[in-house]
């Protein structure tokens, strides 16, 4: 598997389809893939992430403008729990991702929630340090929550991770990603999901002969895009 940095990288595909799709998707992956164990009775659970950017806005521009090596910092939790609190950093090499990823307590997120990078110099985590620097040097800060439900089929063959993405919805220029009751809002004026594919080397097969029936076009979907769509930034 080739890595950046020892960091491994993963192909990652992406669709807009509609929910009749996904219905249809969603009968023909369930027999032959396993459903996420994180997920509830209906094989689903919500995921909100609050992204960061630089004072510049230099990740989105370079969405926007399609550089193909870019990166994204956000902090993401799981069912509205601060029990588990992840901050990553997501890279992207031309068709190619990787992930780095850290748990961090509640009152460190705080921390970086409010724009004070204090002590992350002094720890051990390679991604800490790099988020401390973007913080002192280009102002990270937090931009926007990104909320949506997630529907995972998995396999162990090549690390195949295929996902629905539901109802994605902006919080806009809110950063308190821990208020239950925090209005959001849709971003899609037509009723379409985001169906993402992952994997390591190759994708299996039978796989590829399944999601070869998908009618959409491969998309540059990205949910952080998306969720600034009412700021008036050209897309």
């Amino acid at each position: 598997m080739p890595t950046i940095r020892n960091i491994p990288l993963r192909h990652e595909l992406k669709y807009l389809i509609s929910p009749a799709e996904m219905a249809v998707l969603r009968g023909v992956l369930t027999p032959v893939m396993q459903t996420d164990p994180n997920g509830d009775e209906n094989n689903q659970y919500h995921i909100r992430s609050l992204y960061f950017d630089t004072i510049n806005d230099d990740f989105l521009e370079e969405k926007i403008a399609g550089v193909g090596s870019r990166k994204k910092y956000r902090i993401r939790i799981y069912n509205f729990s601060d029990r588990v609190i992840k901050l990553e950093c997501k890279s992207k090499y031309g068709d190619l991702i990787s992930k780095q990823s850290v748990t961090i307590p509640r009152d460190l997120a705080d921390q970086l929630i409010a724009g004070d990078p204090e002590g992350l110099q002094r720890m051990r985590h390679p991604l800490l340090h790099d988020v401390y620097r973007e913080m002192r040097t280009r102002l990270l800060r937090p931009v926007v929550i990104v909320d949506y439900m997630r529907e995972a089929y998995i396999h162990p063959a090549q690390e195949v991770r295929i996902t629905f993405d539901k109802q994605l919805r902006t919080g806009l220029y809110s950063s308190s990603m821990f208020d239950k009751m925090l209005p959001t809002y849709p971003v899609f004026d037509d009723p379409v999901e985001i169906l993402e594919v992952k994997y390591d080397e190759f994708l299996p097969s039978y796989l590829q002969s399944i999601l070869s029936g998908v009618t959409a076009q491969r998309s540059a979907v990205s949910k952080y895009t998306w969720c600034r769509r009412y700021e008036n930034k050209e897309f």
